[in-house]
């Protein structure tokens, strides 16, 4: 499976169906190569050299699709980057490359201004992938010792976003574009999926169009998918010989699996391992906060029992039935109380829990009965208008009709 080889007649055939591959990754939606004069134009709005990966690339193809994980420390979060597009002349909406050579040439010029510098006219950093507006990845062209280095660039969110980026992060993936292409990884196996939004679906619904409707030979089909699966983290090999612990970010990787499955086993066996759950597993979110908010609650109390920190707002993000138990373990381990998780803990039939946080927000001085009908009512009603948009057929919803309506009537039949 890892000594995987492409005849030049396969590669020749992948290319017909809109398939390369480069730096043992998988571009579909591929693009024919970037022609000699169009690589020329973009060399001259450039402050040094385009680097050599970079060309190697735009010679094999001037852009496509990519359907991988990649996440980077950014502004002390650990932040998932959007890299699906490699970015191509004449290509709609945001991935059009001199739409965002323009956008970058503009930024430059405007930032000289601000500084009363006049701007030479040349990029530091050229745009060439990301995802829309919000991601963006580049290479510097600048000459130097960063040279050839491929940066992420991630928008940052307003602060409602709980957990998110709340202000514009950069970040280094890589010295150079192979190196950049290497970082990109699968967390999970697309071909058993622990969820419905995974890596690797949209690359799948491609090449199984191809197939389907193109004539894409099924073996020369499943020969790519599993040479695009060996891009699967492998983090259950260094987990049983020990050295897990020496790896973090493979070690991120199996706590998220471990809390996706709700597997508390998995759990007590990482901290037997000796990995650690400090610091955030997602965005700013503790490995607690995420098992809570995904109702993964006997990962989350496994997490608590192996020490792992609890945040202060980690009630906040409450939806399912969560036990008393582990409310309660919560609350002794630095959760503070408030109302939303009370009414949250109501309406997700969770009325015991609701109760022991109610209690702990009365020993704090919240005038709990005041609280509760102001909190519970803002609810209702927006559980009440957003039952009759789906009922309607106008929005979707996760919980579904029957699943607004349970929640409805827990609120309303509720007591404190």
């Amino acid at each position: 499976m890892n000594d995987i080889q492409f005849s030049a007649d396969e590669l020749d055939t992948l290319r017909e169906h809109g398939v390369a591959l480069f730096a043992d990754r998988v571009i579909f939606d591929a693009q024919p190569p970037m022609p000699a004069h169009r690589i020329s134009a973009i060399q001259a709005m450039c402050a040094g050299p385009l680097p050599e990966p970079l060309l190697a690339l735009w010679r094999l193809t001037a852009g496509g699709r990519l359907d991988y994980d990649l996440a980077l420390e950014m502004n002390g979060n650990i932040e998932n980057i959007s890299w699906s597009e490699l970015f191509w002349d004449g290509s709609d909406g945001y991935r059009d490359l001199q739409g965002w050579i323009e956008h970058e040439q503009e930024l430059a010029e405007e930032g000289a201004q601000t500084h009363g510098l006049r701007w030479r006219g040349k990029l530091t950093h050229l745009p060439f992938g990301g995802f829309e507006y919000c991601d963006r990845i580049y290479t510097v062209v600048e000459p130097g010792a960063e040279h050839g280095q491929v940066v992420a660039w991630k928008q940052g969110l307003p602060p409602a976003w709980t957990h998110a980026l709340h202000e514009d992060g950069l970040s280094v993936v890589a010295n150079d574009l192979f190196g950049a292409f290497a970082a990109l990884h699968l967390d999970e196996d697309p071909l058993a999926p622990t969820g419905d939004c995974y890596s690797g679906h949209a690359l799948l619904a491609y090449i199984d169009d191809r197939h389907q409707t193109h004539g894409l030979d099924i073996d020369l089909m499943d020969k790519l998918v599993t040479f695009y699966c060996r891009a699967v983290v492998d983090w259950r090999t260094p987990l049983a010989d020990g050295s897990l612990r020496r790896q973090p970010a493979v070690a991120r990787t199996a706590l998220r699996h471990a809390i996706a499955v709700d597997d508390a086993a998995l759990v007590v066996d990482l901290a037997a391992a000796g990995v650690r759950f400090e610091g955030p597993l997602q965005g700013s979110a503790l490995a607690t906060d995420m098992a809570v908010s995904r109702s993964a609650y006997a990962a989350a109390a496994a997490l608590v029992r192996a020490g792992a920190p609890v945040s202060a707002e980690v009630l906040a993000n409450i939806d399912g039935q969560i036990s008393p138990e582990l409310t309660t373990a919560l609350l002794a381990n630095g959760a503070e109380p408030n109302m939303t998780a009370v009414v949250a803990c109501v309406a997700c039939g969770a009325p015991a829990s609701a109760r022991l946080i109610a209690e702990a927000c009365a020993r704090a001085g919240i005038d709990v009965p005041a609280a509760f009908i102001v909190d519970r009512d803002a609810l209702l009603a927006e559980l009440e208008a957003t039952l009759i948009q789906v009922r309607s057929g106008s929005m979707g919803h996760y919980l579904g009709p029957e699943g607004l309506a349970e929640r409805i009537e827990h609120l309303q039949s509720f007591r404190l």
